[in-house]
């Protein structure tokens, strides 16, 4: 799954049962396509925790750096619709990610996906940077995967939004890896061995880590968004 554009939104957040079915409903059919109606957002995608029967993990790739300020998405985080206003509040344990793609290997759309929450240790950032990279551009190519991708946290400069103050406060992930495939059990299986808590802090990484695992709930681009 290779990351369109050069910038990212990365979210983890819990829904609880008694919303999961007007969360869905929600989000496929009116948030979704009104992120996809912004200029620069060039696909999103949602993900449901194998995990966490509450998780989710979403996703927006966007052109620029820029989109992340600009008119049209600042415009829609401050104006919410009703039933965006409804939502937002049922939005648990949120953690908000603007980022920047430093680096992106593989091609097509998967259907497993893990997700790493991560930190440099002091000093050694460029170390795990540079080990990431040959690192994940190795395990794009190999028998199950299809895409292995490092996004870097670089928050803008902005006033909170009237969507975060409905949500309250928003954490944020640091670095995070992405990888996805077509076999869940091969996904797995790196994040237990390459991409362990023991080989990334080799690496550079903090002891600590976040890691996550996903099924492809729905993805949709500009394309797919009906006009108005």
């Amino acid at each position: 799954m290779s990351l369109l554009g050069k910038a990212a939104v990365a979210m983890w957040w819990s829904v609880s049962r008694e919303q999961r079915s007007e969360f869905g409903d929600w989000h496929s059919h009116e948030h979704f396509p009104e992120r996809m109606s912004i200029p620069g957002f060039r696909r999103g995608s949602r993900w449901t925790s194998t995990l966490d029967p509450d998780g989710f993990f979403v996703l927006y790739e966007l052109e620029q750096y820029e989109t992340l300020t600009s008119k049209g998405y600042l415009d829609r985080l401050n104006a919410p619709t009703p039933w965006s206003t409804k939502m937002m509040p049922h939005h648990l344990n949120m953690v908000r990610s603007q980022c920047r793609i430093v680096a992106s290997f593989g091609g097509g759309i998967a259907t497993s996906l893990a997700t790493i929450r991560l930190s440099p240790l002091a000093n050694r950032a460029a170390e795990l940077e540079q080990a990431l990279g040959e690192t994940l551009q190795d395990l794009a190519l190999r028998p199950g995967l299809t895409g292995a991708h490092l996004l870097i946290t670089d928050t803008p400069k902005s006033s909170a939004t009237t969507e975060q103050r409905i949500r309250g406060s928003d954490r944020a992930a640091d670095w995070i890896v992405l990888l996805s495939g077509y076999d869940p059990d091969v996904v797995h299986g790196v994040i237990a061995n390459r991409l362990s808590v023991a080989a990334l802090h080799l690496q550079g990484a903090e002891g600590e880590s976040a890691t996550g695992h996903y099924r492809l709930a729905l993805t949709m681009t500009p394309q797919d968004v009906a006009p108005t």
